[in-house]
């Protein structure tokens, strides 16, 4: 009985008390799982609700209720999804998965005391660093190395350390923006350093460099343009002719590679990104890039180089301040102990096996997949297989993309019947592209888990159709890196910015 039902004069019914309430055992199995002071508030916003209502003491209506009510934060925000972007490396969705030995190695390094910064030979304090540098140094050749938490933490470390208060030259193709504001310039100012720009947008020679270097001139920079190409009319100069200049003239040379990447991609069919190992080897004095994406590790910006630079960096004050913690440090160094044995990254690391899978092996899966996935939708969409091309991602080869198969949907209502997939279990989060929602496949890597939801799907249409939905918001999905038509062939330049709105349909 609602209270306009009620006689006039009639007492309104009251709730128990908050306690007696808590004490109900339709409520035990939620305060058992949130704990009681979550339900306790629950409970009083429920007697705040339905006061005077005659359901105010019903314990299963209550229970109901607080069950509802609690269910968002009974459940963790960071949920797993799947990535059908067709970016391998999805900033928006977490970058690299780990291999099974850096997460083995994480877990181990969370359950115990370890020995981050203790030394067990002699018993006094040890180095952070000591669990990674080795290892860096054996995999790129650099007489030092050191880490922190990001590449943009990384670079800005670099500059502050061994060029504060003085003057960088970069190119000005080089000055960068990507994903989240980082821009180059800003990262200078920051850093303390004051930016001197030479040659132009797309030519940059060796003698603007040159001119450049005066007597306030403290390092020169590199920077690798990590989410777009400029082709055509374009000269930029090599660290082969740019460090014999900065040496003779007593300059360190910092290059920022970005994603950097440890193997030469080309053993696995892919396009040549630089390697940290080719930049120590032409002799760049500092070369940052980052632990989370071509890497395949956890987040983290490593710098390695000349030994004066990195002990310089190291000593940093700014260094504590951006140091990595022993959980990603014990996954660093499991990740880097995977590439003592090239021949089987494929195999062990995440990265390079979704990097590396070949197209008739996505397209078996498509064929198996399609099906299952038709009859989920039912009549109102119509599904078959489309060849895509997707990207690497977080800056890594912008212009090159990726061969792939990826399950399609047209129809009406694409967003939707996005909104439908993105409302499962596990999450699935794929891109509209052409009026043609797609879920590329070169990322699904858990075959069984993705049919098993599949079924769950008919009730979310249901809610989600033009009748039950009208009037509703409709959700939206992780954010993706803007993507070109689907192309035939690569285009010539294109820009990835890391968090760009979603792709849509035209």
């Amino acid at each position: 009985m609602s209270r306009a039902d009620r006689a006039p004069g009639a007492s309104l019914p009251r709730p128990p008390s908050i306690d007696r309430m808590a004490k109900w055992p339709a409520l035990a199995s939620l305060i058992g799982r949130v704990g009681r002071p979550l339900v306790v508030e629950a409970l009083r916003a429920w007697a705040d609700a339905r006061r005077g209502e005659a359901d105010v003491a019903d314990e299963q209506a209550c229970a109901r209720w607080c069950e509802h009510r609690l269910a968002d934060l009974a459940r963790p925000s960071q949920r797993r999804v799947f990535n059908l972007t067709g970016t391998v490396l999805h900033t928006n969705l977490g970058r690299a998965l780990l291999a099974e030995e850096a997460i083995e190695a994480a877990v181990a390094a969370m359950r115990s005391p370890t020995t981050l910064e203790y030394d067990l030979a002699d018993g006094g304090r040890g180095e952070r660093d000591d669990h990674i540098a080795p290892w860096l140094c054996r995999l790129t050749g650099a007489e030092a190395a050191t880490a922190v938490n990001n590449n943009a933490g990384a670079v800005l470390l670099a500059l502050n350390a061994l060029a504060a208060g003085r003057e960088v030259i970069v190119s000005r193709g080089e000055l960068i923006e990507i994903g989240g504001a980082f821009r180059i310039p800003d990262i200078m100012a920051r850093a303390g350093c004051r930016l001197v720009e030479v040659g132009t947008t797309n030519r940059t020679h060796l003698r603007d460099y040159a001119s450049a270097i005066g007597p306030d001139t403290a390092a020169i920079m590199k920077v690798h343009p990590s989410n777009y190409a400029v082709q055509g009319f374009a000269k930029s100069v090599s660290a082969a002719e740019l460090v014999p200049l900065a040496h003779e003239k007593g300059l360190p040379v910092i290059e920022d590679l970005g994603s950097g990447t440890l193997v030469d991609l080309e053993s696995w069919g892919l396009p040549h990104e630089p390697t940290a190992r080719e930049a120590i080897a032409a002799g760049i004095d500092v070369v940052t890039f980052s632990g989370d994406k071509l890497l395949g590790g956890p987040q983290a910006g490593l710098l390695v180089g000349q030994r004066a630079c990195i002990e310089r960096i190291a000593k940093n004050p700014m260094k504590r301040a951006l140091r990595l913690d022993k959980v990603r440090l014990a996954a660093l160094e499991a990740t880097l102990r995977l590439y003592a044995d090239p021949g089987r990254l494929a195999e062990r690391l995440p990265t390079i096996r979704a990097l590396a899978r070949p197209v008739t092996e996505i397209h078996a899966q498509a064929e198996r997949l399609l099906p299952a996935f038709a009859k989920a939708l039912g009549a109102e969409w119509k599904a078959g297989l489309k060849q895509v091309r997707g990207q690497i991602g977080s800056g890594a080869l912008p212009v090159d993309l990726l061969p792939s198969v990826a399950l399609a949907v047209t129809g009406r209502g694409l967003d939707r019947l996005a909104a439908a997939f993105r409302r499962l279990p596990i999450p699935v989060i794929g891109r509209i592209e052409d009026d043609t929602l797609l879920f590329d496949l070169r990322t699904l890597d858990d075959e069984p888990a993705f049919v098993a939801q599949l079924e769950q799907l008919a009730p979310e249409l249901f809610l989600l159709s033009p009748e039950r939905g009208r009037g509703r918001e409709r959700g939206r999905g992780a954010r993706e890196p803007s993507r070109p038509p689907l192309l035939t062939s690569p285009p010539s330049g294109r820009e990835e910015h890391e968090g760009a709105s979603p792709a849509k349909k035209p």
